[in-house]
């Protein structure tokens, strides 16, 4: 697929990642869905909608807490993975295979929609009116992220680098820290209730570190095989020369919480 603003609109295919996003992509710390459940998200019998759902991390996570969860996303690798693995940890979760474009929700019937890093890839103009008349008077759209800091932790920079050599296309490098998405972005549909952001040193291998780059949109989901064999070998070495085989790479971790507009004023 194609998206304009993103990666000077090259081709990209998480499908080609499924594998190694199932095996290497790290979920949220607990401290995250703590924080979720302080703000009523996530809870017992809520109904969520997950957008952009990948191998269903957060899907799975609100459906371990009681919530009756649907997934959806474009790639069926993704969505494949993703019954696997809540099948194994005997999760009731539906997953389609569907462009978030295309999802067909009974009006005011969804209590949360949530996008883990996925919203970038939406046409709003289509998405914004159909979440905002899925949710419930009272229901709200959450976007969360969780993304290394290489402007801070040296491992990251080291490896964002690797990766624009041999794309210099991609541009999820060098991300500068969270910031909320602004209402006017959401086509005023929206307003912001809660922006929470944390730091956290999430801890891998240099193994996992290499499997997590091999997940990254800028490599497995765009280069061709050659290019993602030869970034793989370069990226190996350099980790065994600069970093320990067990290391730790600050990550922010990050809530948007967004009600309908003038959702608030009403109640008050």
């Amino acid at each position: 697929m194609k998206r304009p603003g993103i990666d000077n609109e090259r081709e990209f295919d998480w499908g080609r990642t499924s594998g190694n996003y199932a095996k290497y992509r790290p979920g949220y710390p607990e401290a995250f869905y703590d924080a979720l459940h302080a703000l009523g998200i996530g809870t017992a019998r809520q109904r969520i909608l997950d957008l952009g759902t990948g191998t269903g991390v957060l899907a799975r996570a609100f459906a371990k807490r009681g919530a009756t969860v649907t997934g959806i996303d474009i790639a069926e690798n993704q969505i494949e993975q993703a019954r696997r693995i809540a099948e194994e940890e005997g999760l009731d979760v539906t997953f389609e295979v569907c462009p978030t474009e295309s999802m067909s929700v009974e009006d005011g019937s969804l209590d949360i929609v949530s996008a883990g890093q996925s919203w970038l890839y939406f046409d709003k103009e289509i998405v914004i009116p159909r979440v905002s008349s899925a949710l419930k008077e009272d229901g709200k759209l959450v976007m969360t992220t969780l993304a290394w800091l290489p402007h801070i932790d040296e491992v990251a920079k080291m490896s964002d680098d690797l990766v624009l050599k041999y794309n210099p296309d991609w541009k999820g490098a060098n991300y500068p820290g969270a910031r909320a998405t602004t209402s006017r972005s959401l086509g005023g549909a929206f307003e912001l209730i809660t922006f929470h952001a944390m730091r956290v040193p999430m801890p891998f291998t240099r193994g996992s570190w290499q499997g997590r780059y091999l997940a990254c949109r800028g490599v497995g989901a765009s280069l061709t095989e050659e290019e993602i064999e030869a970034f793989d070998r370069e990226h190996g070495s350099l980790l065994a020369e600069k970093v320990d085989e067990s290391f730790s790479v600050l990550h922010d971790v990050v809530v948007q919480v967004y009600v309908k507009k003038g959702y608030r004023l009403a109640q008050e």
